[in-house]
This record gives C-alpha cells, structure tokens and sequence, in this order.
C-alpha cells in the first residue's frame, strides 16, 4: 500500500427533500450574494430552482443566476460567469445540476478570485490559491464532482478539454435528493453508471500491492452500482435504486477508493478527446473506451482483470482456464452490460470515425505529452492501437 492522505471534507446531506436545507446551510458559510449556477431548461422547468431561490428569499440571502451549463462544460461560459460574478460582489457558488454545472462553477469560482486567465491553471501556467466557496445540490450522480477535487472544462479555442485537481475545488456541501433526479432522462443516468463505474476502474488498474481492503470495496461497489442500475431501468421510480447511485456515484470519485494506490486516468485522457471532438455524452464515451482498453492493457497484471471478472462480473472460474481467458470473459461482460444500458461500445455507434484518429492523436499529444499512464505507459503509438481496438465491432 503507497503512503496517502484522505481528506473528504465536503458536507454531504442526503435524502428526500434535502434541499429544503440549502439556506441554513449557506447560512453556516454567511453567504450574502449567491451565484446560482446551473445547466440546461430541466432546473427551471421541474420547479426545482422555483424552490430553491424562494428559500433563499425567505432566510434573506441575495441571488443571482446564470444557467446555460452544457455536457463538455465550455470555457466561454466560465469567462462570461467569472465577469458576472465580479459585477455582482458574489461570496458563494452555488451550483445545481450534474458534473457540467458544477465543474463550469468551480472554474467559476477559481478564475473570480484570479486576475489572469482561469486557462492559466489549467495549462500549468499558474497555481490556484483562492477560489469562491462552492455549494451543490446534485440533480444527476455521474462525475463525482459534488465531493471531489476536480473540474473538468473544455476551452473552446483549439477544443482541448482538461481536469485538474485542487483543495479550493472541494464543495463545502452537496445536497443530494435522489427524488431529484425522476426527472433526468435515462440515457443521462445511465451514462452516469459507466462515469462512475470508470472512476473506480481508474483506482482498481493499479500496479500497487497490499490494495486488498480496497480493491473490495471498489468491487463491492461496483456491484452495487450495477445491481441498482438494473433496477432504475426496470422500475424508473425505484427511489432505492436510485438513492444506492446516488451515493455510489459519490463514493466513486471522493477519494476513498483510490487511497493506498496509484492511480492510472489513461481511459479518461483517452474518452476526453472523444467528447471534445464529437461532443458526445462522456459516459457514452467511456463506454467505448473501457473495453477497448481493458483488451490492450490486461497482459500487464491479468490476474487482476480475472479477479474483476469473476468477482464482479460473475464469470465461473472452474479452475481450468488461465487468467486471461477469464479476463477476457469479463471485459466480454462489462461489454454486454454497457449494452443492457443502452450504451455504445464501438466507434460506430458513438458516432466517431476511424479516419479522425489522426487529430484525436494530436489533441491528446498537446493535452497529455507523448506518454502517460500509471497501470502502463502508454505511448502515442499504444493511444491509436487503443483507438483502433475501440472501432471495432
């Protein structure tokens, strides 16, 4: 096990009708002009935002919003939030809605309390050492984003998409009502499955021993998450079904998986310029990515892709196939259940061409260098083979 530290300090309070809390709990970080940040028109039209700035009015909280958050959450509406919040004198980010939203509002809050380009972070150029406070209340578990460190955003010149991670990144509080998210479309929660199935797979390719407690955790919930993913789509209104992704999807990304271990992102680095490119649904991507991945790279520990395999995905180990029949198996089965979600798994069906690869190579090169990865280096060469395996059939 490698040296780490854990540090969760968000604030998560779950449950129906959670987000009857929000005032008292702005009130916690005496927050006196709140930036509403969110997405697309399913806020406004479920009534949700209704609700939530009349709580504000009632506990005497001043407010102001910017909606218009999209899937790739895009730069220009960081420059344009980051300018409004200097106009209004915001002391509070509160963000309602999935991953985009509330990666858009932690660049947001960053790039307020800077007075260069909030590309700056994300380019290396400069460190952040301020940033607005960040509130959220969580309408689709996806990305993790409502207790991680992290904000990914794609600057619209030259279409390059980046992560990074930092301290002032970590929400002060989520707010997290499953009932909420009766209203997202079940493609959207589905793609959430395989983002949040991806950010343990991230933790669980590891070349670092002693993992065993977590690799049973990670396991464990992975389990979980496709068990209740099964359930939502049989019975959209099972409230535990979705209520087990809710917080699967926050245990996924906050962290505590990924304690003791190196971490590897390479299939991350890899879907990026895929939704960057073709702006599809990151979840969608991952789909595609995952498998085509888990076939390029298994030869490096193949007993743990068997361990996946038949721990997770219930392949029989009889005791008469090696490790990478097994592993094969089960990358077959993480297959078939990303099709039982209704998800891509080639290029095709996602809508990507192989003839693009060439310029997908090169928006990673100038994101990522010539090499990365942690479970295996991954080499240019290494990406288009990756590639090239995710378009097949």
């Amino acid at each position: 096990m490698e040296n780490f530290r854990f540090y969760s300090p968000t604030e998560i309070v779950f449950g129906k009708k959670a987000e009857n809390e929000v005032g008292k709990l702005l009130k916690q970080f005496n927050a006196k002009m709140v930036f509403i940040h969110y997405g697309g028109g399913s806020v406004a039209k479920s009534g949700l935002l209704a609700r939530v700035t009349r709580i504000l009015d009632d506990e005497g909280i001043d407010h102001f919003e910017l909606g218009g958050a999209k899937p790739n959450p895009r730069s220009g509406l960081v420059y344009e939030g980051i300018k409004l919040a200097r106009e209004k004198h915001a002391d509070f980010m509160l963000a309602i809605g999935g991953g985009s939203a509330i990666d858009s509002a932690k660049a947001i809050a960053a790039g307020t309390k800077y007075e260069g380009d909030f590309w700056d972070f994300y380019e290396g150029k400069a460190r952040i050492t301020d940033a607005l406070p960040v509130g959220v209340i969580l309408t689709l578990p996806a990305a993790g984003s409502e207790a991680s460190q992290s904000a990914v955003i794609t600057q619209e010149k030259g279409m390059l998409k980046k992560g990074i991670t930092s301290w002032f990144y970590r929400p002060k509080f989520a707010i997290v009502d499953p009932e909420i998210t009766y209203t997202a479309p079940m493609f959207q929660m589905t793609c959430g499955v395989v983002d949040m199935m991806g950010h343990i797979f991230e933790r669980y390719f590891t070349n670092s021993r002693g993992t065993e407690l977590t690799d049973a955790m990670s396991e464990a919930v992975l389990l979980s998450i496709m068990k209740a993913a099964r359930k939502m789509i049989s019975d959209p209104g099972d409230y535990e079904a979705r209520a087990t992704l809710c917080w699967a999807g926050t245990i996924a990304h906050n962290g505590l998986l990924g304690v003791g271990k190196k971490e590897d992102w390479t299939t991350h680095f890899l879907e990026h310029e895929l939704s960057a490119f073709y702006d599809v649904a990151h979840g969608a991507g991952l789909s595609v990515m995952y498998p085509a991945y888990m076939e390029y790279v298994m030869d490096v520990n193949p007993e743990r892709f068997r361990n996946l395999a038949v721990r997770v995905f219930g392949i029989t180990d009889n005791g008469h196939e090696d490790a990478e029949s097994l592993a094969r198996k089960g990358i077959e089965a993480l297959k078939e259940f990303y099709r039982e979600m209704g998800m891509p798994t080639n290029f095709q069906e996602l809508g990507a061409k192989e003839e693009d690869i060439p310029e997908l190579l090169k928006t990673l090169e100038a994101n990522r260098g010539k090499e990365f990865g942690n479970f295996r280096t991954i080499s240019l060469e290494d990406a288009k083979n990756i590639y090239l395996l995710a378009c097949r059939k």
